[in-house]
């Protein structure tokens, strides 16, 4: 038996509203691309977008590549260390603090621990406040507060970490199974054994994975923020690119390169001992 033909104009008199939309609908994606090119195009004339200027750089580029071969430490190779060993105690203290401060809090932001919205709204409100900072503001600020040093870096981790922190708490203790929490509470259990042993042995292992990678990430954001004054290797790295020590600064991105690679495989590892775990449990 073969299918039967369909007729378009079957189609479109059973289908109205698909065939002939309102015109609003269908113009809707055209528009909206033509928005967006103007958009994108008069940004490119505003920032002064160049051609000729950009290819033009490649050559430099091209150059200071060339410079950097072969990275070379000097006899600055223990001052890099210790620079190296800076940042990632920045990284690893800043993350550890953020996450220590932040899981409280996201218990009072989560709606399945607070039903009450006149507390947990100024709450979620104030870690939105904090998360909308960039980590290299709050250096800046820190900075100028306790002076020139990793402690102004660990700072400035800790508080814009602890509201991303605070944000993905919360929304990780919401999606937590609630059978739990009712046979705990069924079970004549207070509210602080439901958070104790129905929410938090759910949680943990999800919050131990972001804390791992945002350790990862921070080890950058510390090499960033240490050029601004934040100690570690970035105040390094922003010193021999002054200077054109090109081959220092290559052998710099080289080590920095290195420690997050091996810090990802490491968390990688713990993740997934974690995960299995967990899935053992």
């Amino acid at each position: 038996m073969t299918p039967r033909e369909v007729d378009p104009r079957e189609m479109r008199a059973r289908y109205p509203d698909v065939f002939d939309g309102p015109a609003s609908a269908r113009l809707a994606t055209p528009a909206m691309i033509v928005a967006a090119f103007a958009i994108l195009t008069y940004g490119l004339v505003d920032l002064d977008f160049s051609p000729s200027r950009f290819f033009a750089g490649l050559s430099q580029l091209g150059w200071i590549s060339l410079m950097m071969i072969p990275p070379d430490p000097g006899s600055s190779l223990p001052v890099y260390l210790k620079a190296l060993g800076e940042t990632l105690s920045i990284a690893l203290l800043g993350t550890t603090l953020a996450a220590v401060f932040a899981l409280p809090v996201s218990l009072l932001a989560a709606r399945n621990v607070i039903p009450s919205q006149i507390v947990r709204f100024p709450v979620r409100r104030f870690l939105d406040s904090i998360r909308g900072v960039d980590t290299l503001i709050w250096a800046l600020v820190w900075i100028n507060v306790v002076g020139l040093g990793p402690f102004a870096g660990v700072l400035a981790i800790a508080v814009s970490d602890f509201g991303a922190f605070g944000k993905l708490f919360s929304e990780a203790i919401e999606g937590a199974d609630q059978k739990q929490v009712e046979g705990i509470r069924a079970s004549g259990g207070s509210a602080l054994h439901e958070i104790r042993f129905g929410l938090l042995p759910q949680v943990l292992p999800v919050i131990a994975g972001q804390v791992l990678y945002f350790i990862e990430s921070n080890t950058r954001s510390a090499t960033i923020i240490g050029i601004v004054g934040a100690g570690g290797i970035g105040l390094q790295l922003a010193e021999q690119i002054r200077v054109l020590e090109w081959q220092r600064v290559s052998f710099l991105i080289l080590m920095i390169l290195v420690a997050v690679a091996a810090i990802d495989f490491i968390s990688g590892k713990l993740r997934f001992a974690i995960i299995g775990r967990r899935a053992v449990a």
